[in-house]
C-alpha cells in the first residue's frame, strides 16, 4: 500500500508535441492534472522530468502551470533512474515508494520503473496517467512493468489509497477532483 509518508510522485516528459501526440492525450493531460493537484493536496513530494527539452520542448501548459513553484529535471536517458540529477532528487527526498506517470508507457515510464524496481524501490504505475502513441504499445509497457514487479494502480485508487481514511482533512478536495 502507498504511504504519504514514503511516496513521490514522478511525472516523466509530458513535453510538447509528443504529449500531444499520446493515444487520448486530451484525457490523458486531465488525470494528470487530478492527480497531480491531489498529490499537491496530500503533500507528497513531485519529482517533474523532461527529456531533452531543448528538443522535445517544454510540459505542457495545463500541467507547467500547475507546477509553477518548482523546475523540471532534465535528462538525456531514457530511464529516470539512469539520470544522475533525478537519482540526486529522489535520495534528497528520502521517498522509497515511488508513483510513476507520463509518457510513453513503453519507453522512458518503463526503463524508469525497470530501473527503479532494480534498485530495490517500490515502484506504482498510474496506468490512467501513463500513455503511449498507440495503445498497443502502451499496453505492453503496463505489461512488461507488472512483469519485472510494479504495482499498477489508477489515479482514484491511488489518491485515496494515500488518503486512507475518509475522515482524513483532504477528503472533500480529493473526492471533487475526481468526480
Amino acid at each position: 500500500m502507498l504511504d504519504a509518508k514514503h511516496t513521490a510522485l514522478v511525472l516523466v516528459d509530458v513535453q510538447g508535441r509528443l504529449a500531444r501526440a499520446m493515444h487520448d492525450s486530451d484525457a490523458l493531460i486531465a488525470r494528470l492534472q487530478c492527480l497531480i493537484k491531489g498529490a499537491q493536496a496530500l503533500s507528497l513530494p513531485i519529482v517533474w522530468v523532461e527529456q531533452y527539452p531543448e528538443g522535445l520542448g517544454p510540459t505542457v501548459p495545463e500541467l507547467a502551470e500547475l507546477l509553477g513553484q518548482q523546475s523540471p529535471i532534465a535528462k538525456l536517458s531514457f530511464g529516470c533512474g539512469a539520470s544522475a540529477e533525478v537519482m540526486a532528487e529522489i535520495e534528497r527526498l528520502g521517498c522509497r515508494q515511488l508513483l510513476l506517470c507520463g509518457i510513453e508507457s513503453h519507453v522512458c515510464v518503463y526503463q524508469s520503473a525497470a530501473q527503479w524496481l532494480a534498485q530495490g524501490f517500490e515502484v506504482q504505475i498510474v496506468a490512467d496517467a501513463v500513455s503511449a502513441r498507440t495503445p498497443a504499445n502502451h499496453q505492453l509497457g503496463l505489461q512488461r512493468m507488472a512483469a519485472l514487479g510494479a504495482e499498477v494502480t489508477g489515479v482514484e485508487m491511488a489518491l485515496f489509497e494515500l488518503m486512507g481514511r475518509c475522515d482524513h482533512p483532504e477528503f472533500k478536495t480529493l473526492l471533487k477532483l475526481v468526480k
